[in-house]
């Protein structure tokens, strides 16, 4: 990964990264990572608390800086940049999807999508275009006006996704989103990011739960802010299986049907969760 990144091929990437706290002691949240995300891929990634899911997430966001090594984001190094060109990149090339949604509560559906194009200086009319487009696209073409306790958990995740695209990011970051949704719902959500992923948005997704990392091409497992292994998605000779580094296959599920989460618990595929979609 010498030199510079490949821009017309790799979205995001990570060259020798680290990030060490001081907290009394050194506390290494990443260590050595090296990862390219090729632009158009959906790649999830998974560990255990602490493992430095969110110090990369925070990375690859342009919220932080790391102590040695390189962050390429759209080919632009962002390890190097100051507060306020971070700032640029992170809102015209970087989309943000939260578990808890983080919509404004006054606003609108159409004034929350819209809100990231005011920061660009988008005048209103196009900024009130742009952002009824896109919630026609996530399919709330007819909740325009409603603002978010109007709307399901499913409705709210949508128009979040919604605020994420309207700047037809380089990169969609998604944080546990379907977290906060029941199992019906939250398929509904994946459904929709498989969507975006087959229109060749780049998406890379923070999950604890298997079936959901599953609906990437490969998964990235941290283990003490270290790459433990990579995992390729199933081609159609593989009748299946997962292969990690491309070599060994990866069991996918139990034997009694639960889904293997990457902290070692299983969860059930009948289990709800917290919210409908109303849909």
């Amino acid at each position: 990964m010498d030199g510079e990144p490949d821009t017309g091929r790799v979205a995001v990437e990570l060259v020798d990264v680290r990030k060490t706290y001081q907290l009394g002691e050194p506390v290494h949240a990443l260590d050595g990572v090296s990862l390219a995300v090729p632009r158009g891929s959906f790649t999830a990634v998974m560990g255990p608390s602490g493992s430095g899911k969110s110090t990369l997430m925070n990375l690859v966001g342009c919220l932080d800086t790391p102590t040695t090594g390189e962050v390429f984001v759209d080919g632009e190094n962002v390890a190097v940049m100051t507060d306020r060109e971070r700032t640029r990149i992170r809102g015209r090339k970087v989309g943000f999807v939260f578990q808890t949604f983080n919509l404004m509560p006054r606003l609108t559906a159409l004034e929350n999508v819209a809100l990231p194009l005011v920061f660009r200086g988008i005048d209103h009319d196009e900024r009130r275009t742009r952002a009824a487009e896109i919630l026609d696209r996530v399919g709330l073409g007819d909740r325009l006006e409603h603002a978010p306790n109007e709307l399901s958990g499913g409705q709210r995740q949508r128009v979040a996704i919604a605020r994420a695209l309207v700047n037809d990011p380089a990169i969609l970051l998604a944080d546990e989103p379907t977290g906060n949704l029941d199992s019906e719902t939250g398929a509904n959500i994946l459904a929709l990011f498989d969507e975006l992923h087959a229109e060749g948005n780049t998406i890379v997704m923070v999950t604890h739960e298997r079936h959901v990392a599953e609906r990437a091409e490969r998964i990235v497992h941290l283990l003490d802010g270290e790459i433990e292994r990579v995992e390729e998605g199933p081609d159609e000779d593989s009748g299946g299986a997962w292969a990690t580094n491309g070599d060994d296959a990866v069991a996918a599920n139990g034997d009694d049907g639960s889904i293997a989460n990457d902290d070692g618990s299983t969860t059930n595929g009948d289990d709800a969760e917290v919210e409908g979609d109303g849909e």
